[in-house]
């Protein structure tokens, strides 16, 4: 597939971002994941710049009446952040609150799944890299970036195979350097620039989560 058309796999764009990343590479970054999608990237992410991997945990509201377009997102700590005319889609007050503490409760569920012998990875002084497989309304990313800046990165990159202008114009105030491969005028979801855009399952992220920490303890050993 012509890099203009998209991505093979979720592997591909991985691979083509890790080569605009090669700088990083022997500075041990910390490479974190948006679950669930962006895990299989972030791995090897990690194993190509011989860095770490965790997850930073946020997720995004859907309007109402249209749960798969984001209106906004919600990290851990309950910080939450709308787009603009969030509220021309329905999102009332109300509805925000209600959003807010069902999928904060999604996110307790998660790190309890996903991380449940350890706290997460601390990205203070360290060089992160929040990953995801693609940018829509920015909600969720910068979620994660605003979340992830809170705790002190030395410096912090967004990085992404795909996302519109305008989105990739609200993440940059947050992050110290935005990496996307396919910048697009304009765009629909996501999945439609992957010839193969399977939906990863918790069970996965589990699977990636455990693997990369028995690494990691070892090459502490």
């Amino acid at each position: 597939m012509h890099l203009l058309d998209g991505f093979d796999d979720r592997i591909q764009a991985a691979g083509l971002l890790a080569q605009r990343l090669e700088a990083y590479r022997g500075r041990h970054p910390l490479v974190l994941a948006i679950p669930r999608g962006a895990l299989p990237m972030a791995k090897v992410l990690a194993d190509r710049l011989a860095g770490e991997l965790d997850v930073v945990l946020v997720h995004k509201f859907g309007a109402p009446y249209d749960p798969e377009f984001a209106l906004g997102a919600v990290d851990e700590t309950g910080w939450t952040y709308l787009t603009p005319d969030a509220g021309l889609y329905g999102a009332s007050g109300e509805y925000v609150q209600e959003e807010k503490q069902r999928q904060l409760e999604v996110l307790k569920q998660r790190r309890a799944q996903y991380t449940p012998c350890r706290p997460p990875i601390d990205p203070k002084g360290r060089i992160v890299i929040v990953v995801d497989d693609g940018i829509a309304t920015g909600a969720t990313m910068i979620a994660a970036l605003h979340a992830t800046r809170a705790r002190a990165p030395a410096e912090l990159v967004c990085a992404v195979p795909v996302a519109p202008l305008d989105s990739l114009e609200s993440v940059k105030p947050l992050a110290d350097k935005v990496v996307c491969l396919l910048p697009l005028v304009h765009m629909g979801s996501v999945g439609r620039y992957y010839r193969d855009f399977r939906q990863v399952d918790d069970e996965e992220v589990i699977r990636i989560l455990s693997q990369a920490g028995a690494g990691q303890r070892h090459d502490l050993a």
